[in-house]
């Protein structure tokens, strides 16, 4: 892909913090490609990036406008679409991650023709896949695995490739959604590749490597969640990984969407991924658990932490407070 930047993030009339979470994706691991943040009357939520108008984003040097948001079904509000309009009368491409295709809306596609921009949909893979055949290959490869849905398993992948880069490590962070696609410039969107090719999919994307480098893989939604359970399964037996990170949000009380549906304890999270895991990787293991911990202090989240590690004997750290070194050594 080649994504056009600066970017200005169109947030809309979002008032839940999970649902800007491409946004603030780009904004929290690529700030420097970001000029501000763009939001409609009765927004509650924030990037913590510059607010502007989309003229001044287009004065700031704005070459792309992202869709910042996210929802469930992947669907663009029509109060949305004005907004879009503006965004391309001032010069600026669109970036669009939901599943619905800005080429699909007629006077967004009529134009972005007249004007001569580009509508981006980094959901929807061009590439013909080929169906997984789960044989081993060459190479190391960790996959973040959830509770639920957005619970930090790409804030977590992302952390660790850092954390390894900057060790001399050879890592490469493979991004499987719409929010990583955006801070890393290429991947696959996962959720919208036909089912029976997801495997295979992710095969491509982490193809045979050297035996000392390292695919960090981000994980999508939960084997526990009837919704999406069906990409985590694909994403599990295409990695074919060697190591796995469970991801966790403190305090949640259901199923992303799914009222009444409680998160599964970890105990079940790890021997369902495991067992699912040994198809394509018999020597499958878990090597930690990442938290997200924003709910609670930092006494109550080191005291959780220190739980976990406790009760099931493995490292556990919120990513954003504790960084990842003890993940980093489960590894070693």
């Amino acid at each position: 892909m080649n994504l056009p930047s600066p970017y200005l993030l169109f947030i809309g009339n979002a008032t839940d913090p999970l649902s800007i979470k491409m946004a603030k994706s780009a904004a929290d691991w690529s700030p420097d490609m970001c000029v501000g943040e763009f939001a409609l009357p009765g927004c509650t939520v924030t990037t913590g990036l510059p607010l502007m108008s989309i003229e001044e984003g287009a004065q700031q040097g704005a070459k792309a406008f992202v869709l910042g948001f996210a929802n469930s079904g992947g669907v663009l509000d029509p109060v949305l679409v004005d907004s879009i309009i503006t965004a391309l009368e001032n010069g600026m491409d669109i970036i669009n991650g939901l599943h619905d295709k800005l080429t699909d809306i007629p006077e967004v596609a009529a134009k972005a023709a007249e004007l001569g921009r580009r509508l981006i949909d980094i959901r929807h893979p061009t590439t013909k896949f080929k169906t997984g055949k789960g044989e081993k290959r060459p190479g190391k490869r960790l996959l973040t695995v959830g509770t639920d849905c957005s619970v930090g398993k790409m804030y977590t992948t992302l952390s660790l490739a850092k954390a390894m880069q900057a060790k001399g490590i050879k890592a490469t962070f493979r991004a499987t959604g719409q929010s990583g696609i955006l801070v890393a410039g290429e991947g696959i969107a996962v959720d919208c590749v036909v089912s029976d090719f997801i495997s295979g999919s992710v095969e491509a994307l982490c193809p045979a490597n050297d035996e000392d480098h390292w695919d960090l893989i981000e994980g999508q939604g939960s084997l526990y969640h009837p919704a999406f359970a069906g990409v985590s399964l694909g994403l599990l037996h295409g990695s074919q990984p060697d190591a796995l990170v469970i991801c966790h949000a403190l305090n949640r009380d259901h199923m992303r969407a799914l009222p009444g549906r409680p998160l599964p304890g970890l105990e079940d999270v790890i021997e369902m991924n495991l067992q699912a895991g040994r198809i394509t990787n018999p020597n499958i293991k878990v090597v930690g658990v990442s938290v997200n911990t924003s709910s609670v202090s930092d006494e109550e989240a080191l005291a959780y932490c220190q739980s976990v590690t406790e009760k099931l004997g493995l490292p556990c750290v919120d990513p954003i407070r504790h960084g990842v070194d003890a993940l980093l050594e489960a590894l070693e």
